[in-house]
């Protein structure tokens, strides 16, 4: 009979999550659907969604496809992207690169082969869980009872033990048993000895929803199944209830008991589990950092903390050489951080390309993350958001280019001891620097204000992908928002003092739906176009983007309303302007004009090389605005400046593998050749001192 029950309600369950899995399956597959027929009427898709590295979406009826890049291996950081672990205590040290397998799978479903092997680890654990809730229920139910039958149970046993003896409860052999139902504390990093990789995968809503439904119907079962088996063996359940009024002490607990706990000594006590890094969170969401990147790939790196003078802390990233003399300063732009830079791993990343052409890669963060870095902890959100352009290239900039000229000279020192310049306390070393969009307009803006308060700005050459600061050439979306800026600005400043998505359940949200996007390409498709046609039709890898794990539930870059605002003013002036504080007095305060800084008048200044790259398909930043730095550049007659197009678009310098980018990048950086160092002779310092000496006697 229990074996006849134990069937019906094995058939009865399989049954039900079948029927609820190709529910939700079915419900998913047709938004993906009605996606691609909605797609199919959008003008202009073709350009928006055809030629995307590395995530090509097509309008589809079927279901998940795998982007390119799965197939020839291009990108290894793509495999860190999509080939993320499960639980939150594993990691992908062990991860191996698109190279050394031709294939990959997409994600299994729960119903088949590969992932009924997978997925069965699950419902023990859940199972147990929702087990332990139910016999805590039960337990708290019966407590009258118990009492009751205490003190009679009690006196029972004490004169039965007298006059036998009583193994001990902690003697080899024995199981524990409590009085009361025993939980298990999973301790974390140590649920599984070894790290499974090979299923381990970022799960999305669609996802989560399918397991949720998953677990709620083991539950929902295995307490029918239980109640069954108990009311079918009533000898068994006897003793189960008679055991919860055993004493406190330990004693033999019936075979079979469901709360027996076994001493697994698989690793033995005192080897301990290998401990790793945790890049996933809780909610099984990507938590990795451009430092996971950097050290998973086999690269050395460091991260310096940098607080500028108004009290803000950067995080400047370094994959360091210590002793080359060349150094590349990478600077990223809007909603973007360092890991722009390694987003296409060892094959198409500039950090890297840099690093393995002898430079010492620094990559700068701009102030604005959500988790508010400042030495005051008790800072306002106003506060903390109240900066502009300004703050970025005459605090943020000029802070990071100062630590890294103190550390290459120290340890130049160190390393070179015998150079000439290095002894003579001079800059021993070449700094380029690589910046894109907001990072571009930052820099220029460093180098002219350094150039007119006469602080050396220590740099060599300036390679700027799409530059903002010119955007009076741009579309309809960002006219209405410079227009709603400039209008409601003193308004909306007090609202809404920056632009991030605020709270950690919808990050996290973001971070699966990027996933979903993914497994149904016409749903990310529709929605690719959509966000595209926002900016003009750009066709940069907006959904790709929102995937990579510096848009996380932890943290992520954010836009301050200053910064927004100080766009729009350029966009209305229709030139490259300092930040317009409103009033005629706060702009003498700190200009001392009535009016902010026009850099463009001072691109003469300009000392340096400067190479111009503009995106032909870039409409964020388009080529024409690009080529007004250029013309404005060449109209001075003193700067040395460059410019070339490329067949991208705005997204694409960065978040794209593109090798005849990279090309060009270490060619214009291999222009800049460290200074030539001379062996110092001890005769010539002493010479040298002694002379000084004569003069200052003099």
């Amino acid at each position: 009979m229990q074996r006849i029950v134990d069937n019906a309600l094995a058939v009865t369950k399989e049954s039900v999550k079948t029927l609820t899995y190709e529910s939700l399956n079915n419900i998913a597959r047709s938004i993906n659907g009605v996606s691609a027929l909605l797609l199919t009427l959008l003008p202009g898709k073709a350009s928006v969604l055809e030629g995307l590295h590395g995530w090509e979406l097509r309008p589809t009826l079927r279901g998940p496809r795998l982007p390119r890049w799965m197939h020839n291996g291009v990108s290894s950081f793509n495999h860190f992207i999509h080939e993320l672990s499960e639980d939150s205590d594993t990691s992908s040290l062990d991860y191996s690169s698109g190279e050394d397998s031709d294939v990959m799978s997409t994600p299994p479903s729960p119903l088949s082969q590969p992932s009924l092997r997978s997925w069965t680890s699950h419902p023990a654990n859940y199972e147990s869980h929702w087990t332990e809730w139910i016999t805590l229920i039960v337990w708290w139910v019966l407590l009258p009872t118990r009492i009751f039958l205490w003190l009679p149970l009690y006196l029972l046993r004490l004169f039965s033990t007298r006059g036998s003896r009583v193994l001990s409860p902690m003697s080899p052999g024995r199981y524990l048993h409590s009085s009361r139902p025993y939980f298990s504390k999973a301790i974390p990093g140590k649920e599984h000895h070894v790290p499974n990789r090979t299923t381990d995968r970022r799960r999305g809503v669609i996802e989560d929803l399918q397991l949720g439904i998953e677990i709620f119907i083991d539950a929902i079962f295995d307490f029918f199944h239980k109640a069954a088996h108990l009311l079918l063996s009533p000898s068994e359940a006897f003793g189960i209830v008679l055991s919860w009024f055993s004493s406190p002490s330990h004693s033999h607990s019936p075979k079979g008991n469901y709360y027996d706990v076994l001493d697994d000594e698989t690793l033995g006590d005192n080897d301990s589990p290998p401990t790793e890094r945790t890049t996933t969170s809780l909610y099984n969401t990507d938590t990795r950092t451009c430092q996971d990147v950097i050290t998973e790939l086999g690269y050395p790196y460091e991260a310096i903390r940098v607080v500028t003078s108004d009290g803000y802390g950067l995080l400047l990233e370094r994959i360091p050489r210590r002793d080359a003399r060349k150094a590349v300063f990478l600077q990223h732009g809007v909603l973007d951080s360092s890991m722009g830079w390694v987003s296409n791993g060892v094959v198409g990343s500039p950090a890297f390309a840099a690093y393995d052409q002898g430079y010492d890669v620094y990559l700068g963060n701009f102030r604005g993350l959500v988790s508010r870095d400042h030495v005051n902890k008790n800072i306002s959100s106003k506060d903390f958001w109240s900066y502009s352009i300004n703050e970025h290239a005459r605090e943020d900039i000029p802070a990071m280019i100062e630590k890294i000229h103190e550390i290459k000279t120290s340890e130049l020192r160190l390393y070179q001891p015998n150079m000439e310049e290095v002894l003579n306390e001079e800059q021993p070393y070449k700094l380029c620097v690589l910046s894109h969009s907001l990072g571009g307009a930052a820099v220029l803006m460093y180098v002219i204000t350094s150039r007119i308060e006469e602080k050396p700005h220590r740099l060599s050459r300036l390679i700027l992908l799409s530059p903002a600061g010119f955007h009076e050439d741009s579309n309809l979306c960002f006219t209405l928002i410079e227009h709603t800026f400039l209008l409601l600005g003193p308004v909306l400043s007090r609202i809404v003092p920056a632009f991030y998505i605020p709270t950690r359940f919808f990050r996290m949200l973001l971070n699966k739906l990027a996933r979903d996007f993914h497994n149904y390409p016409a749903v990310g498709g529709l929605v690719q176009t959509l966000m595209s046609y926002v900016v003009g039709g750009d066709s940069s890898n907006w959904l790709g983007v929102m995937g990579l794990p510096h848009y996380n539930m932890n943290d992520m870059p954010a836009v301050s309303f200053r910064v927004a605002l100080h766009l729009a003013q350029i966009k209305r002036s229709s030139k490259f302007k300092m930040f317009d504080y409103g009033s005629v007095k706060a702009n003498m305060e700190v200009y001392g004009s009535p009016q902010p800084l026009d850099l463009g008048e001072f691109y003469g200044l300009i000392d340096v090389p400067v190479d111009l790259v503009a995106g032909k398909k870039d409409k964020v930043i388009r080529p024409s605005m690009v080529r007004k730095h250029y013309s404005v550049m060449r109209e001075t007659g003193v700067v040395d400046v460059s410019y070339n197009e490329f067949e991208y678009a705005h997204l694409d310098f960065t978040f794209s593998h593109r090798e005849e980018l990279l090309a060009y990048v270490m060619s214009r950086l291999l222009l800049v050749e460290p200074t030539q160092s001379k062996p110092v002779h001890k005769k010539g310092m002493k010479l040298k001192k002694k002379i000084e000496t004569t003069k200052l006697h003099l």
